[in-house]
């Protein structure tokens, strides 16, 4: 009896710490286990360069920071980014999404849309139980740590979503000296996060979503992904969504989906889209990496391309790999459609982190690029194409 009691005695004291390692621990684990930095094909940065970093306007079209357990405002010791690293990084302009579902086993090639990661994370993350089956909350809870961020962070991090505020926004930035925030912007990763309501869409812009990539790993009611099981085209429901979308100048980000589904937004949109993070064929072989014909279809639309960092997207992972791919989408697009899309904290391995994000204005300066279109890439053609196809304001 006495083994019976302290056996009971054990399991009560064991229960509540392997709570604990499960709440406050086992999410930040995993997050620090998925996003690496490996920087061993890392490339020195000349004066030169480091010269011309700090003059640009950096803008970076794709940051999945807001799906892991981690405080946005101070310097983390894990993950790719967070705002003291950007800032570090003179990144002006960084999209952040939110993903709301992952299929296990996830890969480039097969995915079905029947199992979930995000679940098991939001529970271990501690989010609201509005959270647990609802991607439409998943998307909002994740928007609202964005904003909680900006409000907390004493200037470093200020929110955008129309065309006047992102103005004002990057006045302030270049008018006032010592103080360069970053201006964050909101997308969401796939539409499941509509949870299969049209109004749905609606939600998400008035809690300042001003982006929506149609697809993830998987197919869902709006459009098929190139990594799912069918890999269709565009859905009844999708052609309503999109046409949704581009009423309320609510941005179109084509990245995962299927070639079928590119075709078809692309022959019925009213609006430039985007492409937020991508690599190219013609350097990284890829079910997701844009053909070349898909980058002359995407410059006649007028859409703005985002570069990968990752090996996925540029197949290894030196700062000279991405230099190749800009340089291969600029000679095929055109340098006004192409920029960057990072993808930092997207459950990637990359070279660097947003701190070290020189080593990319170094890599286009060795392939030859002029100032000007360092510029371009890095950051002033994206500013461009926001300015012109957000909402307004006043």
């Amino acid at each position: 009896m006495k083994i019976v009691h302290r056996s009971l005695r054990g399991v009560a004291i064991l229960l509540p710490v392997a709570a604990l390692v499960f709440f406050f621990g086992a999410a930040r684990f995993v997050g620090a286990r998925r996003n690496l930095v490996d920087g061993s094909q890392a490339i020195t940065v000349s004066d030169r360069a480091r010269a011309l970093h700090q003059t640009l306007r950096i803008a970076d079209l794709h940051n999945d920071l807001l799906l892991w357990d981690r405080d946005l405002v101070q310097l983390g010791m894990s993950g790719h980014t967070d705002i003291p690293r950007l800032v570090e990084g003179n990144v002006a302009v960084e999209v952040f999404s939110t993903v709301t579902k992952t299929p296990k086993g996830q890969n480039y090639e097969h995915n079905g849309a029947e199992t979930d990661n995000i679940t098991l994370l939001a529970v271990a993350s501690r989010w609201p139980w509005r959270t647990w089956d609802s991607r439409l909350q998943r998307a909002l809870y994740e928007g609202a740590k964005l904003q909680h961020a900006a409000g907390v962070s004493e200037g470093r991090l200020v929110l955008a979503s129309t065309a006047a505020e992102l103005q004002q926004a990057l006045t302030f930035r270049s008018e006032t000296p010592g103080i360069k925030p970053v201006i964050g912007l909101l997308n969401t990763e796939g539409l499941q996060a509509l949870d299969g309501e049209l109004a749905a869409v609606d939600t998400l812009f008035a809690h300042g979503f001003r982006l929506a990539g149609l697809a993830h790993f998987f197919d869902n009611d709006v459009a098929g992904s190139a990594h799912g099981t069918a890999q269709g085209g565009l859905t009844p429901f999708g052609h309503r969504v999109v046409q949704r979308m581009q009423e309320l100048r609510m941005i179109v980000d084509l990245a995962h989906v299927s070639p079928q589904a590119f075709a078809e937004v692309l022959a019925v949109a009213t609006r430039p889209v985007i492409v937020s993070h991508t690599g190219v064929q013609a350097t990284c072989t890829g079910p997701r990496n844009l053909t070349d014909d898909q980058l002359r279809a995407l410059a006649q639309h007028g859409a703005l391309i985002g570069i990968g960092f990752w090996d996925g997207a540029v197949c290894d992972l030196s700062p000279r790999a991405i230099a190749r791919a800009i340089r291969h989408a600029v000679t095929v697009a055109g340098l006004r459609n192409v920029a960057l899309g990072s993808d930092w904290d997207g459950a990637t391995t990359v070279a660097f982190g947003a701190d070290q994000i020189s080593q990319v204005t170094e890599a286009l300066l060795q392939a030859g690029f002029t100032d000007e279109e360092i510029r371009a890439v890095m950051g002033e053609n994206a500013i461009r194409f926001l300015l012109e196809n957000l909402p307004p304001g006043t």
